[in-house]
């Protein structure tokens, strides 16, 4: 039984970097339920390693920080890919670390901005920019995190990009009612195991920690962000727009784990 729905609709990923990408995770979620994906990938390295992981999938090339290149690849889009595209995912961000790790407060403003526009103005980009493609009932799903409001030193200026990406999902989803039944959700998960988290001054200390504050003593998987992702992309989704669903196993409410403190205080 095909539960959600996905079989034989049509889903543009963004973002597949390798095989641990959240965006390669969604991928073989929809790949497995019927769906066509279609990948674009920011460079031709990469759309190499897209064609060798997904070899039945097309694959594009767009770097999303030239709003042009966004626009030129919704044109071969059209052109390539038949029939209205029912799904698009936005799994991008990035930030400048190249200088270390610094106190917030000392954040330069062209990294600040740089990760704005790719990793928050993109996703409305490509909204704008693949509207008349779209299925009128189909569901855009980009990628946050479990919280933008804890003030991780190592995550820096993400958090309050992130916040911006989550505050834009009720304007799209507002704007884009006048026209359409199209949705706008996001997955917001705990600290997953991805190459671009490797890229984080002091990640895998987080990482190590987030583990230990999670219910079951284990971190969160990047399939099961990729699982809720795909739900959110199908119709049984259906009555949810505006919405950041938390992945995290039940980290964000053991604050006061038994264990933790134990540690902290013994």
């Amino acid at each position: 039984m095909d539960f959600l729905g996905l079989a034989g609709s049509r889903i543009v990923v963004f973002g597949l970097a390798n095989k641990k990408s959240v965006a390669c995770a969604i991928g073989r979620v929809l790949v497995e339920a019927g769906a066509e994906v279609v990948h674009v990938v920011r460079s031709e390295q990469r759309a190499e390693t897209a064609r060798q992981l997904f070899p039945n999938s097309a694959v594009f090339i767009c770097d999303v920080e030239d709003e042009e290149n966004i626009i030129r690849v919704r044109r071969e889009i059209g052109e390539q890919v038949s029939g209205p595209i029912d799904g698009i995912v936005h799994s991008i961000a990035f930030a400048n670390y190249s200088q270390g790790l610094r106190p917030f407060h000392q954040t330069a403003k062209s990294d600040f901005l740089q990760a704005m526009d790719i990793s928050c103005f993109s996703f409305i980009a490509i909204a704008n920019h693949f509207k008349d493609l779209l299925a009128p009932q189909a569901s855009l799903v980009t990628i946050s995190i479990s919280s933008t409001r804890m003030a991780a030193e190592n995550y820096g200026y993400m958090a309050p990009v992130k916040a911006a990406l989550e505050s834009s999902l009720c304007f799209l989803a507002k704007s884009f009612s006048h026209f359409s039944q199209i949705r706008f959700n996001a997955v917001c998960p705990g600290l997953l195991k991805t190459s671009a988290s490797a890229g984080i001054p002091g990640y895998i200390e987080s990482y190590l920690f987030a583990e230990q504050a999670t219910l079951r003593k284990r971190a969160v998987q990047t399939m099961e962000a990729a699982n809720v992702a795909a739900f959110l992309l199908s119709p049984r989704s259906s009555g949810m727009n505006g919405t950041c669903l938390i992945v995290d196993a039940g980290m964000g409410l053991n604050f006061f784990d038994a264990a933790i403190v134990g540690k902290a205080v013994g």
